[in-house]
């Protein structure tokens, strides 16, 4: 019998005789309870999550965090998959999820040049497109207002540079895309917060871009009222100087700041190496143990070295407490981590504060021995 499973049966078997607290308990070492006056500790759910498959998983999540994101399955290419037709099953039973535990509900992502809609990947004109976004924000935004505390309206329009990606939002419509979406969000639900959300706009070239779409959005009036820096970050290379700048930047605009998709990769990647190209096919790396040094256990100094980092982290984010809305992981435990299959796939990797089998890490303890 492995551990997983052994794990299982006995805290089933406790719960039963109400030794664990019960699933909407909040315990005192729990995230949301340490950070309560700080900032909204939450979770990206995938759907096995909001499902509540594993009352092992469904514990960690609700006595934890009072927030969650949507994963996947607000996503275009999954609620709105071709003209004219929504699937929203998902997503409805996400937000009952979230309205049952009173968590604060974030939708992730209403436009998004990936994971977008196969036909709306083939439009070729202004005029298609633009009804596109105007009835996908209206239908998907419309139908979840009043529910939903704050939507990523855009997410990634960026290239490193900080000039605007080519997309197919942005080679249809200009730039002028942003402004409609966030315009049509608002109307669609005036209550909801309205973010855009990006990876690495902590650095300088990208975050004066960000800073640009802010001021852009501002001048004409539209409302936006926060900034989401996703935080996909590494152990090896933690920018804690321009994490810190990019908030207090940020923040001087009147938005608020928000980590919307944390996690600590502690396996190297491609572009890790000399020599390695981000464009290249990597395929070829399947299989490499150079790339999935830790397919077993993650070894002491490297456990180690991810509790200060984590630490390090939310001490900076406990000094700017007053600028920062929410912190955000992107995932529950290390076997549901997106790091696991990208950029490379059948990786074991480590990146979030509990492991495997749900049980703290030392991480965790770290930062929540921060509030002790």
């Amino acid at each position: 019998m492995n551990f997983s499973f052994n794990y299982r049966f006995t805290f089933l078997f406790l719960l039963f005789l109400n030794i664990i607290p019960n699933l909407n308990a909040q315990t005192p070492n729990s995230l949301k309870t340490a950070y309560k006056d700080d900032f909204l500790i939450g979770a990206a759910l995938n759907k096995d999550y909001f499902l509540e498959k594993d009352p092992v998983a469904n514990t960690i999540i609700v006595n934890n965090f009072n927030s969650i994101t949507a994963e996947n399955v607000m996503k275009s290419a999954l609620i709105h998959p071709s003209y004219g037709k929504y699937d929203f099953e998902l997503a409805d039973k996400f937000v009952a999820f979230g309205q049952k535990n009173k968590m604060q509900i974030i939708g992730h992502t209403l436009i998004w040049h990936s994971q977008l809609s196969k036909y709306a990947e083939l439009i070729n004109n202004e005029a298609n497109m633009r009804a596109f976004m105007k009835e996908h924000i209206e239908t998907v935004a419309g139908r979840y207002a009043g529910k939903i505390k704050s939507w990523d309206v855009v997410n990634e329009a960026l290239n490193e540079d900080g000039s605007m990606r080519k997309s197919v939002f942005y080679t249809l419509l200009g730039e002028n895309f942003i402004k409609e979406a966030f315009e049509l969000a608002a109307k669609a639900d005036p209550q909801a917060e309205l973010y855009y959300n990006d990876y690495n706009i902590e650095q300088p070239a990208k975050r004066a871009g960000a800073i640009k779409i802010i001021k852009d959005l501002k001048e004409k009036g539209i409302k936006i009222d926060g900034v989401g820096i996703q935080g996909h970050w590494s152990i090896k290379s933690l920018p804690l100087a321009e994490i810190e700048a990019s908030i207090i930047a940020f923040s001087e605009l009147g938005v608020k700041v928000a980590f919307t998709e944390l996690d600590l990769t502690v396996i190297p990647n491609p572009w890790d190496l000399e020599g390695a190209e981000v464009s290249q096919d990597f395929r070829k790396f399947v299989g490499d143990p150079k790339m999935n040094p830790y397919p077993k256990k993650l070894p002491e100094p490297i456990q180690n070295s991810l509790s200060k980092n984590y630490q390090d982290l939310f001490k900076l984010f406990l000094k700017h407490k007053d600028k920062i809305s929410r912190v955000t992981f992107w995932g529950v435990n290390d076997g549901s981590s997106w790091l696991n299959n990208w950029p490379i796939q059948g990786r074991t990797n480590y990146p979030l504060l509990f492991d495997r089998n749900y049980q703290p890490k030392p991480a965790l303890e770290a930062v929540l021995g921060l509030k002790k």
